[in-house]
């Protein structure tokens, strides 16, 4: 199987169990915190790369002035599509774009940001090198990357309910891509690769991820990402079955009610 062909398909279903789920479970108190660096930062143009559904456009479109240029693109047209149904408070620019082959001109944003998107692309370096390239001097590469798996409750515990689902062949994309991507020393040697000559600049973040019930993040990990993929080539085409016994592997440790459990992600700044 193409890990990178799979890791990368965020079609059908998945961009809205994506936004339902994933996005206030994981992904809205650091939307929250990349935006207000990028505010600090008092840009004119902002380019967002991997903007998925959202998120982060929506967090900036408040942060930021009316005055600033916000564009945001995705690989993923069925994202960026869910994204702009959505909607946001201001206009924005949506543009499908490949990150490692940005068509933009050369030193034409002050801020590029990514959250939690670096890690699907299959060339970093040159993804990074693309973001310099855009930049204009003195601008700022800032984006985050998830920890360790072990740091993250749900997605940790989901891998592993899978493992013993699968023991011939467990599913691994979150160990493998979302959480594939935590090493400070590689990410600095790709940001070097790149042509950023300062060192950059890491804060590591926890937060807590909360839903009502154990079902949320099973379902949103499960069916909400490429993981669903994985799971229907082992299980002949259905992910419930999967999706259930995560969610009692999830009641099980966190409980049968609400659960909360903890997320912990670097967040990167790189200086052109």
């Amino acid at each position: 199987m193409d890990s990178f062909g799979t890791d990368t398909r965020f079609t059908g279903s998945i961009p809205e169990l994506y936004e339902s789920h994933l996005v206030p479970l994981l992904f809205e108190p650091y939307a929250a915190d990349l935006a207000n660096r990028v505010a600090g930062r008092h840009p004119s143009r902002v380019l967002e790369t991997a903007a998925g559904t959202g998120a982060v456009t929506r967090a900036m479109a408040h942060a930021l002035p009316l005055n600033v240029e916000l564009v945001a693109t995705d690989l993923n047209q069925p994202m960026l599509d869910r994204a702009a149904a959505i909607g946001t408070p201001r206009p924005i620019k949506w543009q499908q774009a490949d990150a490692t082959r940005l068509p933009f001109d050369d030193a034409s944003f002050d801020v590029v940001v990514c959250q939690f998107g670096v890690m699907f692309f299959p060339d970093k370096a040159r993804a990074f090198s693309e973001a310099r390239r855009v930049l204009r001097n003195g601008g700022v590469l800032l984006f985050n990357v998830w920890d360790r798996i072990e740091e993250n409750d749900f997605a940790n515990t989901v891998t592993a309910t899978l493992a013993g689902l699968f023991p011939a062949d467990p599913p691994l994309f979150m160990r493998r891509t979302p959480h594939g991507y935590f090493d400070t020393k590689l990410i600095s040697r790709d940001l070097a690769d790149a042509g950023f000559s300062a060192a950059p600049h890491f804060e590591t973040i926890a937060a807590r991820s909360r839903a009502t019930s154990a079902r949320v993040p099973a379902v949103g990990l499960c069916q909400g990402t490429p993981l669903r993929s994985e799971i229907e080539a082992r299980s002949g085409g259905g992910a419930d079955d999967a999706t259930s016994a995560c969610a009692t592997a999830i009641a099980g440790r966190f409980g049968t009610g609400p659960v909360d459990g903890k997320i912990q992600a670097h967040v990167v700044i790189a200086q052109r």
